[in-house]
């Protein structure tokens, strides 16, 4: 592995900051990996190559899963405390990563630069939904890739009242702004992409559900009419 064409940015400044709750996410998602979250991150990302953009990087764990045909991934993580792990990440990585500091309302890339985009755990959290995924299909070129791995609204009415609930409440406060009860399926559809293949998922796949057990898996696009 070649390091010495790697580019790895880190901030000055951040939009967002909680030390706590990245402490918590990043013993939290590798513990999830290990028990499954692995194997949607490779399934999200197979197939991939050219130039992907990936908003809220987190600690870097999609990184290990990118495929060799990637030429470069620019992975945008506002959180100071998970993008110094995401470079760490980065630099492990077997295809080149530029980690960046940034907010997905407000990408730090050119438009329409991307062959693909990846949207891992994210929707959830960031404050503009309608505006983070315009800007992916800004930097996204037409007939582009968004490729989706997003917890969000149940189903069951039951769960989707307690996580209604909880996001009027606790949720957000306790999970570093993350809501429970976003539907990411009508929010990507209404930002004009349009659907490939998804399927909806339980993580874990067994057991007691909890209030970001219910999941969506797939692809959207940019439509080629963009071009027009």
């Amino acid at each position: 592995m070649h390091l010495r064409n790697r580019k790895v940015t880190q901030a000055t400044q951040d939009s967002v900051h909680h030390p706590l709750f990245a402490r918590f996410y990043a013993r939290m998602s590798v513990a999830a990996d290990r028990g499954g979250i692995a194997a949607h991150r490779a399934e999200l990302l197979a197939g991939l190559s050219g130039r992907v953009v990936e908003i809220g990087a987190g600690n870097g764990l999609n990184f290990a899963h990118y495929p060799p045909a990637v030429s470069e991934v620019v992975a945008v993580e506002p959180e100071r405390s998970l993008r110094q792990l995401a470079v760490g990440a980065a630099m492990r990585a077997e295809v080149s990563v530029d980690v960046r500091p940034g907010t997905a309302e407000a990408l730090p890339v050119e438009d329409e630069g991307y062959d693909a985009a990846v949207a891992s755990l994210v929707l959830c959290t960031v404050r503009d939904v309608p505006r983070a995924l315009a800007e992916l299909r800004r930097v996204l070129r037409p007939g582009g890739e968004l490729r989706f791995f997003e917890h969000g609204l149940a189903r069951e009415r039951g769960l989707a009242t307690v996580q209604k609930a909880l996001d009027r409440t606790v949720w957000p406060m306790l999970f570093g702004g993350c809501h429970a009860a976003r539907d990411p399926l009508a929010a990507i559809g209404e930002a004009g992409f349009e659907f490939g293949t998804y399927r909806s998922l339980r993580v874990p796949d067994s057991g007691p559900q909890t209030p970001t057990s219910p999941c969506v898996l797939g692809v959207a696009y940019r439509p080629r009419a963009d071009l027009v």
